[in-house]
C-alpha cells in the first residue's frame, strides 16, 4: 500500500482554490461546452478528482498526471469546467518540474505528439480549417506548461549546480588558505631556527665555558664571543621581524643568503669553535661563474649553516669539512664533522635543525641523508655526515 507524504502547503492552497473556483463557475452556470455533455452535477466529478491529485503534484507527479489526464478526458463528457482545464495544465507543469529526469525529457515530447495527433484527427473528422483551433487549444494546455516546466527545471538545476560549485570553491579556497598558512608557519620556523640557532648555540657554549673555567682571559674571550653573537642574533631577529611586518608581496627575504657568504659563515664558525678545538675547512668545487637558482642557493646555505651549528653543539675536537660540488643536474652539499663523546660544555639540541634541512631538500625534490658513518681514512674513525643533493636546471649548471 502506497502512503503519500503530507502535501505541501502551496499544493493545498492550489487544490482548494481550484475546487472553490470550479464550484463557483458551476454555480454561475459557466461551462466550456455549452449544452453538450452530461448535465447537472456530473461536471463536479472530474473537478473533485483533479483537485485531489493537486495535493500530490510534488510527491507523486507521475500518478497525479495520469489521474489528471483521465479527469480531463472525463470532463469532455460533461458540460466542462475551466477550473479542471487550468488545474490540468498546472499538473503537467508540476510533472515536468518535480518528476524524474527521464519524465522531464519524455513529457514535452509526449505532449507534442498528442497535440499533432489530435490536430490531425480533428482535421480528418471535421474537414475544416477550424479544426486547427482545436490543435492550438490542446497545445496551450499541454505543450505550453510542459515547456515552461522544462525551462524552470533547467534554471533550477543550473542554480543548484552553481551553488554546489560555489561551495566547492569556498571549500577549496579554505583548504588552500589552511595549507598556505601551515606552509608559511613551517617556513618561518625554519628561517627563525636557521638564523638564530647558530648564534644562540655559540652563546650557550661560551657562557658555559666562562662559568666553568676560572681564568680571566678565557672569560674575557668568551664574553667577547657572546657579545658578538648576541648582537648578530638580535640583528637577524630584527630583520626577520621587519620582514613579517612588511606588507609587500615579496615571498622571500629581500636579502636572502647565498653561497657567496660562505666565507664569512666559515669565519664565524672558526671564531665560535676555537675554544672547542674545532677546525673548519671549505672545499668549494663548483667552478667559477656557476649560477644557481635562488631557492637552491638559499637551501644550500641554510644546510651548511645548520650543520656547522650542530658541529659547534655536539662535535668533539677535530676538523669540520664543508664540500660543495656542482654537476649539470644537481648541487651536492656535504658536511662532515667528528663524531663521539665531547668533553666540556655542550649546548642542548632539539632535532629541529635536521627536520628543517630535510624539509628544505624535500621542497626542491632533492635527496637528503644525515647520520654517523665510517670515514674513508685508514683509522676507520666515525664521523657525522650530512649530505644533500639539490636538483638544478641544466641551464643553471656548468657546461
Amino acid at each position: 500500500m502506497t502512503v503519500f507524504p503530507r502535501p505541501h502547503r502551496e499544493d493545498v492552497l492550489i487544490s482548494a482554490a481550484g475546487l472553490l473556483g470550479g464550484v463557483l463557475l458551476w454555480a454561475l452556470g459557466l461551462h466550456t461546452q455549452g449544452g453538450r455533455g452530461l448535465p447537472g452535477l456530473w461536471v463536479l466529478g472530474p473537478l473533485v478528482a483533479i483537485s485531489l491529485v493537486e495535493l500530490v503534484r510534488r510527491s507523486a507527479p507521475r500518478t497525479a498526471l495520469l489521474v489528471a489526464t483521465l479527469a480531463l478526458v472525463a470532463d469532455q463528457f460533461t458540460l466542462g469546467s475551466v477550473a479542471t482545464v487550468a488545474m490540468f495544465t498546472d499538473i503537467v507543469y508540476a510533472a515536468v518540474l518535480y518528476g524524474s529526469p527521464s519524465a522531464a525529457r519524455r513529457i514535452p515530447w509526449g505532449t507534442a505528439v498528442a497535440t499533432v495527433t489530435f490536430t490531425v484527427a480533428a482535421l480528418s473528422w471535421l474537414r475544416s480549417p477550424e479544426a486547427l483551433l482545436f490543435g492550438v487549444v490542446v497545445a496551450a494546455i499541454t505543450i505550453a506548461p510542459a515547456t515552461t516546466g522544462v525551462l524552470v527545471r533547467n534554471h533550477r538545476d543550473a542554480a543548484e549546480a552553481a551553488r554546489l560549485r560555489a561551495e566547492q570553491t569556498t571549500l577549496l579556497a579554505e583548504m588552500d588558505r589552511t595549507q598556505a598558512v601551515t606552509a608559511e608557519r613551517a617556513r618561518m620556523a625554519r628561517e627563525l631556527h636557521d638564523m638564530v640557532a647558530n648564534h644562540l648555540s655559540a652563546i650557550a657554549i661560551h657562557s658555559t665555558a666562562a662559568l666553568s673555567l676560572d681564568d680571566a682571559r678565557t672569560t674575557k674571550d668568551a664574553l667577547a664571543v657572546i657579545r658578538e653573537n648576541s648582537v648578530a642574533g638580535l640583528a637577524e631577529m630584527r630583520r626577520l621581524i621587519g620582514l613579517l611586518r612588511d606588507a609587500g608581496d615579496d615571498r622571500e627575504p629581500a636579502a636572502a643568503p647565498t653561497l657567496r657568504a660562505l666565507d664569512s659563515l666559515m669565519e664565524q664558525a672558526r671564531t665560535n669553535g676555537a675554544s672547542s678545538g674545532l677546525v673548519f675547512a671549505l672545499e668549494d668545487r663548483r667552478g667559477d661563474g656557476a649560477a644557481l637558482p635562488a631557492p637552491v642557493e638559499m637551501a644550500a646555505y641554510r644546510i651548511v649553516q645548520e650543520s656547522l651549528t650542530n658541529a659547534l653543539k655536539h662535535a668533539p675536537r677535530g676538523t669540520v669539512t664543508v664540500a660543495l660540488e656542482l654537476s649539470r643536474r644537481a648541487l651536492r652539499v656535504e658536511v662532515a664533522s667528528p663524531y663521539g663523546d665531547r668533553p666540556g660544555p655542550r649546548a642542548p639540541g632539539s632535532g629541529a635543525g635536521l627536520v628543517g634541512m630535510r624539509e628544505r631538500v624535500a621542497l626542491l625534490d632533492g635527496a637528503f641523508e644525515a647520520g654517523p658513518v665510517t670515514a674513508d681514512d685508514a683509522g676507520g674513525t666515525k664521523i657525522w655526515r650530512v649530505r644533500a643533493l639539490l636538483p638544478v636546471d641544466e641551464e643553471s649548471g656548468t657546461s
